[in-house]
């Protein structure tokens, strides 16, 4: 469960009942008490996150000294449920496989059937169900770590929990976070999740077969990435017609060759 965002949590306000007499000073006093106890509330609130963020971002340098050591390029994926990818993902490891090494660490709230998909490739993948949370965060890879032999010289694709909120939150040791759109969501969706696009490195507009049939502005949607971060790289891609799967793999491929030089 995740306190920094409350998923799973519930919050109940405790209001006392005014007296029938004095009405005035009684809530003229609860008023004041509420104030009072709500600006302690935030206070503890806020430095129980930063003590979560403070503890994920020193695994999470961990992770990324494994990594760094391994010469392992760790991509976090993200996006809302239904943007496809996990079938851009299996699609780009039979597209690579014979280019690249790849493993998969697989984030569900529930169910191994992502995981499943993956190991058809051929590539090993981890499952991480994280129950109620909705991210995964950098001690649940530090564990599936644990529990896998990474190939040195490897792409490790962390797919991340279907959320564009929480995710943009917390480091996994990654190299880049790589945020994966689907036409049929919205071309807005980067100025509604600004805080995931601008963590992002790059942008996959994902689905693009289906352009014909939607009303998508994808123009406008790179435009709109754009204005929340600039530096915002973007690829289109369609794990169905196979579209733009060499540029997101040549990217890859740059990548690692560059994790090798570090």
């Amino acid at each position: 469960m995740c306190i920094t965002c409350g998923c799973g949590g519930h919050h109940h306000h405790h209001h006392d009942h005014d007296h029938p007499h004095d009405h005035d000073h009684h809530h003229h006093h609860h008023e004041h008490h509420h104030t009072h106890d709500a600006s302690i509330s935030n206070e503890r609130a806020i430095a129980i996150e930063e003590d979560i963020l403070g503890r994920n971002n020193a695994i999470a340098a961990q992770n990324r000294a494994i990594f760094r050591q391994k010469r392992v390029l760790a991509l976090n994926l993200v996006s809302s449920p239904g943007s496809g990818k996990t079938e851009l993902l299996t699609q780009t490891i039979l597209q690579a496989k014979d280019q690249l090494n790849m493993a998969v660490i697989e984030g569900d709230q529930q169910t191994s059937n992502d995981a499943d998909r993956i190991r058809v490739t051929g590539a090993p993948a981890h499952q991480i169900n994280t129950g109620k949370g909705c991210h995964l965060d950098a001690n649940m890879i530090q564990e599936a770590l644990q529990m896998m032999t990474l190939q040195d010289n490897s792409v490790l694709f962390i797919e991340n929990v279907g959320n564009l909120v929480c995710p943009a939150e917390f480091d996994l040791g990654e190299a880049h976070k790589v945020a994966i759109l689907s036409v049929t969501e919205g071309e807005d969706k980067p100025l509604k999740y600004p805080d995931m696009f601008r963590a992002a490195d790059l942008m996959i507009i994902n689905k693009v077969d289906l352009l014909p049939y939607l009303r998508f502005d994808i123009d406008k949607c790179e435009e709109n990435a754009r204005k929340v971060n600039p530096n915002i790289r973007i690829f289109r891609t369609s794990a169905t017609t196979k579209e733009g799967l060499d540029q997101w793999i040549k990217w890859l491929t740059m990548q690692l060759a560059w994790c090798r030089m570090q």
